[in-house]
């Protein structure tokens, strides 16, 4: 049996099969593609079939539209690999264990991946991971440097979710759920942010520190910790994960600073490594120049909006750098760069209206959207909002109330969650009351038909659509703009 947090690619026997379940998800559908492409036999089961399963069947991975115990015996894989919203009692877990199947879970298989490549950029932060991840991915490609790329969305470029290339260097993203980036190794990891989320796992933001500072333990010695310089949550982080490396006589990685100023950061007392001077915005979309070590001078027009995104491209163009990237390959692709999908996607018109989706589910996320749009040009800016997974919803309420509270109008579609079993005796309909109560103007909707036909009352030309959550209210988007 492998070892879940030590085997690469190499322990496991090219031609091998392995079969996903769940692959029609954002992130195993990409997982399997790799591994289809790194030499193994690839097929699974998802009980949705869907654009990316009919993709997956194109390019001669076998599909199963359920999940049945005959599917196993059928495939017959070596190997499992699952989601962590696949819970034991699932008939093809079932049946692999009384097989004698080795399971892994999504994290570890690619976990296995990021120790199979000579350099790893692994992105981890609360906010901004798929964004920076694709900026980097375009800058390696734009610097010839050929990445093999694992993403948590579609990027039009890749048509789908990850690209295939070399074996020196793996881009990726490394998300903290479940800890699930603790079974990852990095020659490069970037920490955009850190935020309370994912409250169903760290009760606290202590333990969200606390699973940061884990996370950069696993960085080679001689590698490199980017991060947002003000960040006090990382300055903790780093602080305790030196602590353990001075414990044990590890050299501490290089830690690289980002910050969108020129004042001392809280990470390391000075000034930043890379900073965003001269920031303008021009019909809400920014332009600055990016400063490394007071030496080079890079001048960039985002194609995105948000000050967010100013600092997720300072992120991106340290870790680019430091792995090979030219200013003019940086440049390049930040001025190219028009978002990955579901992150500030302007899906077209309606009725006159632009309409746009976005993945901003947390309230810190949501806020940083809704100015982003504010700063473009518009008539009024009508939201639609849809929490994801009702305990979030629950610890964080009132976060959800004061980020939401300012804005003009607001329309609530129900809690969104594929992975609880309760409500937690929290709604959507308890938000939209309390912003109300306080003086705001919102509106909670059942179903869909009664939201879209509120949405035809209150729009008029020139307005933005702002749409935002999980892909379950996204697609509204594609109703709205079919």
């Amino acid at each position: 049996m492998l070892e879940p947090k030590s085997f690469t690619l190499n322990d496991i026997k090219k031609g091998s099969r392995i079969y996903f379940i769940g692959i029609g998800g954002i992130s195993m559908n990409g997982l399997a593609r790799l591994a289809q492409h790194a030499g193994f036999v690839v097929g699974g089961s998802d009980n949705h079939p869907s654009e990316r399963t009919a993709v997956l069947e194109e390019q001669g991975i076998k599909i199963y539209n359920s999940q049945i115990a005959s599917n196993i015996d059928d495939f017959k894989p070596d190997y499992l690999v699952k989601t962590a919203a696949i819970l034991p009692h699932n008939e093809e877990v079932r049946r692999a264990t009384e097989l004698e199947l080795q399971i892994f879970d999504r994290a570890e298989f690619l976990g296995a991946f990021t120790r199979s490549y000579k350099n790893v950029i692994n992105v981890s932060g609360t906010h901004g991971k798929t964004t920076t991840t694709s900026m980097i991915s375009l800058m390696m490609i734009d610097a010839a440097l050929d990445p093999t790329v694992h993403l948590g969305a579609d990027l039009d470029i890749f048509k789908g979710t990850i690209r295939t290339g070399s074996h020196d260097l793996l881009v990726s993203e490394a998300c903290e759920f479940n800890r699930s980036f603790l079974n990852f190794s990095s020659t490069t990891a970037v920490i955009t942010n850190i935020d309370h989320d994912h409250v169903d796992c760290y009760p606290t933001i202590e333990d969200v520190i606390d699973v940061f500072a884990r996370f950069i333990r696993l960085v080679d010695d001689d590698g490199y910790v980017v991060v947002s310089g003000h960040d006090n949550y990382i300055a903790r982080a780093l602080a305790e994960a030196k602590e353990y490396f001075d414990s044990t006589g590890r050299k501490f990685p290089k830690v690289v600073t980002c910050a969108t100023d020129s004042e001392p950061c809280v990470v390391t007392g000075r000034k930043a490594d890379f900073v965003a001077e001269n920031i303008k915005f021009t019909n809400g979309l920014p332009e600055f120049d990016i400063v490394i070590n007071d030496k080079q001078r890079i001048s960039v027009k985002l194609n995105i909006p948000g000050t967010h995104n100013i600092a997720n491209a300072l992120n991106a163009a340290a870790a680019a750098y430091l792995n090979g990237a030219s200013p003019e390959a940086i440049k390049n692709a930040l001025d190219d760069f028009g978002g990955a999908d579901g992150r500030y996607t302007v899906k077209g018109k309606y009725k006159g209206c632009d309409v746009v989706v976005d993945y901003a589910h947390h309230p810190t996320a949501a806020r940083a959207t809704i100015e982003a749009a504010s700063n473009m040009p518009h008539g009024d800016i009508l939201v639609v909002f849809q929490p994801l997974t009702f305990y979030r919803t629950k610890a964080l309420f009132e976060d959800y109330v004061t980020s939401l509270l300012p804005c003009k109008k607001i329309l609530f579609a129900e809690i969104f969650s594929d992975r609880e079993d309760t409500t937690y005796g929290v709604s959507s309909k308890d938000i939209s009351d309390e912003i109300n109560r306080r003086g705001g103007d919102s509106e909670f909707f059942e179903n869909r038909e009664d939201l879209k036909k509120r949405i035809d009352e209150l729009i008029k030309p020139g307005d933005i659509i702002l749409i935002l959550g999980p892909e379950d209210i996204r697609e509204l988007g594609d109703e709205l703009c079919p």
